[in-house]
């Protein structure tokens, strides 16, 4: 696999991050919207084909997961492809809205 760089760009009231691929022009993505101060509902994760089957999403929910846990705030996992990761990771039931 190539090199993988996630960052996340927070406007506030929305969010999104962004993954990358050494070599890749496709970026995949994970979008989110704050709700109330201490919730961030995951509203879409995307990976175009040409990136695709290579972990790209799973890490976009890793990195959404660590912050969760370093910063202090729920996630509702409305995008179907977080809520099934949530669902395969019962020792994220403590940070899920």
């Amino acid at each position: 696999m190539t090199g993988m760089t996630i960052t996340h760009q927070d406007q506030g009231d929305h969010g999104r991050y962004v993954a990358e691929l050494e070599g890749e022009q496709a970026t995949g993505h994970l979008d989110w919207e704050r709700r109330g101060e201490d919730v961030r509902v995951a509203t879409h994760t995307i990976v175009p084909s040409e990136i695709g089957g290579q972990g790209v999403a799973a890490r976009l929910v890793d990195a959404l997961v660590a912050d969760a846990r370093e910063d202090g705030f729920k996630v509702d996992p409305r995008c179907s492809y977080v809520a099934k990761k949530f669902d395969e990771h019962p020792d994220w039931s403590d940070l899920r809205a």
